[in-house]
């Protein structure tokens, strides 16, 4: 019985109300990690300050970079760890990642000192990066075959976006009346309430039918699974469990493996360099001295309609080329920024080449790559887990990266050096995508990671 058989009946079913369900119940993790990463990047000024730490301090650049950095080292932490124990069932550990978010969130509001909240944020990053695991690849796994794009481009790209713009609507609405001490410890503490919000929700979730025929073998609690979600009967009797090695998967789709988790690196360099910095450096460059004002100005001018653009084109036309296009395009107001940034453009002119960059970056990589799909979509499943988990930490890497980098090539070389130097990088990323990444629109998960084929050429009947 051909794998793609099996599995007919979910990649067929229509969207309904168990998707609406599990869209919301897993990018609630990431409406958390968007507000969590955005709103460190609106109140840090503040933070710094609260701690006798300015510009003219010794420490200014390390704290900088560090107190943005270590959610990320965290991060890819949390990836490596829950992308191996997703094999022990996906839902297995579904709630204990925004269970550590929550906690870590309330925690950041009762630091004392930057290395405490250093500390914090690294535990609040273990969360995020068994979420960024966890989330797109049960999405994916419970998606039809049509509908998969946009499902996950709407989790795990759109979402991220509407926990950024919450965090500068909450810092908009409350700075006004309290101090600054006290606004960033209720800003960054907010983050546990999104987070909280699905811990239940997340334990009710089934099991996905991938993992129970796939890796688990068990054959009756598949027929269950899939009957409870597509109302149809289903009588699978063979025994469909993967009997072959991870390493023999890696030898056959390894570079399309690495080629996925390089792009998460390349864009979370880039777009952490600008999320975590533009509020502040890039936006004070430009004459926009209001950190929350500059980002819900991004977002809601150009980060949305291009992530809506993306989203409405995803399931047409494709991932390659979305990504590509909107790769190279982002590329290049980045590098026409870094060239207008020293000569005295207007500063109207700049925000908008800024501006475009975000819009750029919105249709592509922001719903794809930066939203987990190629890791999921590329593997088989028995190493969906860790290839999803090798691309979250490498991009997690970039990030945190990007967190120490970005300061010290912005204030210590150039501005326009830093933003000719992203731009580059955008560029080989749009050159990689091209050239390294398969189509996967419309595939079920089993034809788009070629798992029939590979089964096949290892020795295994499917």
């Amino acid at each position: 019985m051909k794998l793609t058989d099996v599995f007919k009946p979910l990649d067929s079913k229509k969207f309904d109300m168990f998707h609406i369900k599990a869209l919301f119940t897993t990018g609630m993790g990431v409406f958390t990690d968007g507000y969590l990463l955005s709103s460190i990047s609106l109140v840090i000024l503040d933070v710094l300050s609260t701690f006798g730490i300015t510009k003219s301090s010794s420490s200014y650049e390390f704290w900088l970079g560090m107190l943005d950095g270590s959610v990320f080292i965290g991060a890819a932490l949390g990836a490596i760890l829950f992308g191996y124990l997703s094999n022990k069932g996906r839902k297995t550990f579904y709630g204990v990642d925004v269970a550590i978010m929550t906690i870590g969130a309330l925690m950041q509001a009762f630091v004392s000192t930057p290395a405490e909240l250093a500390i914090v944020r690294f535990l609040v990053g273990i969360g995020t990066g068994a979420d960024y695991v966890l989330s797109p690849l049960i999405m994916a796994e419970h998606s039809n075959a049509k509908d998969r794009g946009k499902l996950i481009a709407i989790g795990f790209g759109l979402m991220w976006s509407l926990g950024d713009i919450t965090a500068s609507l909450l810092y908009v609405g409350i700075s006004p009346f309290i101090s600054a001490t006290m606004l960033w410890r209720i800003i960054l503490a907010a983050g546990a309430i999104p987070a909280a919000s699905v811990i239940y929700l997340r334990r009710k979730v089934p099991e996905t039918s991938r993992f129970l025929l796939r890796i688990k073998g068990d054959v009756n609690k598949f027929n269950e699974v899939v009957r409870e979600i597509t109302k149809t009967n289903v009588a699978v009797k063979e025994n469909l469990k993967d009997s072959a090695s991870m390493r023999s998967y890696f030898a056959k789709a390894g570079r399309t493996f690495a080629v996925a988790a390089v792009l998460w690196f390349l864009f979370d360099l880039t777009g952490y360099a600008n999320g975590l910095f533009g509020p502040t450096l890039i936006a004070r460059s430009i004459g926009i001295y209001n950190p929350a004002i500059f980002s819900l100005m991004i977002s809601a001018i150009f980060g949305f309609p291009g992530k809506f653009t993306g989203i409405s084109f995803i399931d047409r036309i494709g991932r390659k080329p979305l990504q590509a296009l909107g790769s190279l395009f982002e590329g290049v107001f980045l590098m026409v920024f870094g060239f207008l940034l020293p000569i005295g453009a207007l500063p109207i002119v700049l925000l908008l080449i800024y501006g475009f960059h975000e819009f750029a970056g919105s249709v592509g990589p922001g719903i794809i790559s930066t939203a987990g799909m190629l890791g999921v979509e590329v593997a088989p499943t028995k190493v969906r887990g860790l290839v999803q988990a090798m691309t979250v930490a490498s991009g997690r890497t970039g990030a945190a990266i990007a967190s120490f980098l970005f300061p010290v090539l912005f204030i210590s070389v150039s501005k326009e050096v830093a933003m000719v130097f992203f731009g580059v990088l955008m560029l080989i990323a749009a050159a990689l995508t091209w050239f390294g990444v398969p189509e996967t629109k419309g595939k079920s998960l089993e034809e788009a990671s070629k798992e029939s084929e590979l089964v096949e050429k290892i020795g295994e009947k499917s």
